[in-house]
């Protein structure tokens, strides 16, 4: 591991109110590694600079902690033992890199693109982490699933998607009392005001927008926290495709 990785990692970690194991550290760096090697041969990220890797994807994943759920923040004892799903992961942001910061998390990676999860599984397994694994899908279809429609405490969504269409990606996958977590850039209130009606129809109640601003940048970020009120009806979400070209 480079000092400028370490150095700004525990910086930009410390900041966000976590500090990292050298563990921890070492598995960051080695998915850093991994990402930018694996990036010559397919695309995963436009971002490859170590500096920017650090902040833009592990730090971004990272503010999450962000959020206050029933005053509870996101620590490693309130998050030990809850299952949470990323749909949409990519090349793995924001969900493997919470299971490093939480290991005792249960996490399931979801992604529509097989060869993003060859990737994550290599590394998974090269990281040596237990309670993660990776499941190949659209989102309209893996919710319609038992095992998976209303499991979860949390869904994560890092995406340029609008709102109204992420929630009827993520909120069929999160139990009643459960939350739906999304991440977006920049200032997200008109949005999010457009996605009322969606987020109720889905049994969601938006109950949080938290803006921040990336450590050591001017890149705004909005953490918005919709809480699972009631079951999501049977029709959603509507076949592959829809929630995109048609949001509610």
């Amino acid at each position: 591991m480079t000092e400028t990785f370490r150095k700004k990692l525990n910086r930009q970690a410390e900041l966000l109110g976590l500090r990292l194991t050298a563990v921890q550290q070492e598995q960051l760096f080695l998915y850093y590694e991994r990402l930018t090697e694996k990036n010559r041969m397919m695309n995963l990220t436009a971002i490859t600079e170590e500096g920017e890797v650090v902040t833009k994807h592990f730090i971004d994943s990272m503010a999450i902690v962000r959020a206050n759920v029933s005053r509870e923040t996101f620590t490693v004892e309130a998050l030990a033992g809850r299952h949470l799903i990323d749909i949409g992961t990519g090349a793995g942001f924001p969900g493997l890199v919470l299971k490093i910061v939480f290991p005792a998390l249960q996490v399931l990676l979801s992604d529509s693109l097989k060869k993003r999860l060859f990737f994550l599984d290599e590394l998974i397994q090269e990281l040596g982490l237990q309670g993660v694994e990776t499941v190949h899908g659209r989102a309209e279809d893996l919710a319609h699933e038992r095992r998976f429609r209303e499991h979860f405490d949390f869904a994560v969504s890092r995406a340029v998607a609008n709102l109204s269409t992420l929630s009827e990606y993520d909120l069929p996958f999160v139990k009643q009392g459960g939350i739906f977590l999304a991440m977006k850039a920049g200032n997200i209130r008109e949005e999010a005001e457009q996605a009322e009606k969606a987020i109720r129809t889905l049994g969601g109640e938006l109950e949080q927008i938290v803006e921040y601003t990336l450590p050591d940048t001017d890149i705004e970020r909005s953490l918005l926290l919709i809480r699972k009120k009631k079951a999501c009806p049977a029709s959603y979400p509507r076949k592959a495709g829809t929630p995109g070209r048609n949001p509610l």
